[in-house]
């Protein structure tokens, strides 16, 4: 049902979740703190966004972790999680040799799944790996896509079918790979990329796609692409992009991630994450970052900066 309260409001704000993996396998307590951090803000955020590699080893024991996380936001505030390449695979330490979702589908089923994260579609059909939900905010009709490492041709069409068919909906899209650390897109002879990944053999509508090919098949083509949400970079973890579409349009692309071996978070324990403002009066997207474990923000502008004149 439409919550018409959000029509009366001018902003909204959303949590992205970088890289849970290090939390997952290390350090429990710290994803438990943010889990909890979010929970306790129910009337606060419209949805949570979680870009990718919720476990290290896509194990049994590490999925149950992340699901007891997770269902502290149940009935309080809707979540979107796009899985990564550490989200599948064969086995613990074989990361994306294959697409090997089952322990993802089988602690989020596809049923409750879309009861706490207002999905209208999935693909697959009756999977979680990947969805496409819907919001009501500020005034806006929005739909947020959480889309596979390396979306496959396939994937990049069912997804580009729902935007043409929802052409006055504003559109976020979340995956796990997008944005390089040097704030440019995820391709060319970067690390790291999809296709060096057993899942990147694949051919014809299961070939996968890396940042630049998503930008040029996915976002650049449509005028109603606001944001693009990714994590998986080390280096620095972090990079910023605002690109125009075919239609004049301005996207704004971001990268985050503080896990384990990322510059200046070597260890792996400082549970940060981001927090997304959309102001429609001030016509402003504004991120800041913030550790609920060690109850810090991050001031330096990588982590803590504005977008303005945005066309909401």
């Amino acid at each position: 049902m439409l919550n018409l309260s959000f029509y009366a409001q001018n902003s909204f704000e959303f949590v992205v979740l970088p890289d849970t993996q290090t939390y997952i396998e290390e350090f429990p307590d710290v994803f438990m703190k943010q889990m909890e951090w979010i929970s306790n803000q129910e009337n606060r955020f419209s949805f949570v966004l979680h870009v990718g590699d919720i476990t290290q080893n896509n194990s049994e024991k590490e999925w149950k972790i992340a699901k007891d996380g997770f269902l502290l936001l149940d009935g309080k505030t809707p979540y979107n999680i796009a899985l990564g390449n550490h989200d599948m695979g064969s086995g613990p330490g074989k990361f994306a040799d294959t697409r090997n979702t089952k322990w993802a589908n089988t602690f989020f089923s596809f049923e409750d799944y879309t009861k706490n994260s207002n999905t209208i579609a999935s693909f697959p059909e009756n999977t979680i790996d990947n969805s496409c939900a819907e919001y009501h905010l500020i005034g806006e009709k929005w739909l947020v896509f959480s889309l596979e490492f390396g979306p496959r041709n396939k994937t990049i069409d069912w997804a580009n079918n729902i935007i043409k068919n929802h052409p006055n909906h504003k559109i976020i899209l979340n995956t796990h790979t997008y944005l390089y650390h040097d704030s440019t897109l995820h391709d060319g002879e970067d690390w790291y990329l999809p296709q060096k990944y057993g899942v990147g053999k694949a051919i014809g509508e299961n070939a996968v796609n890396d940042g630049g090919q998503l930008w040029e098949k996915l976002v650049k083509p449509h005028k109603n692409v606001i944001m693009v949400f990714s994590g998986h970079i080390l280096g620095s973890g972090v990079g910023t992009l605002v690109s125009k579409g075919n239609y004049g349009n301005k996207v704004y692309q971001m990268l985050a991630n503080y896990q384990k071996n990322v510059k200046g978070f070597e260890k792996g324990d400082s549970g940060y994450l981001r927090i997304i403002k959309v102001d429609k009066e001030t016509q402003t997207i504004s991120v800041k970052t913030y550790s609920p474990w060690i109850d810090v923000y991050l001031k330096n502008p990588n982590h803590e900066f504005v977008f303005n004149d945005v066309n909401i």
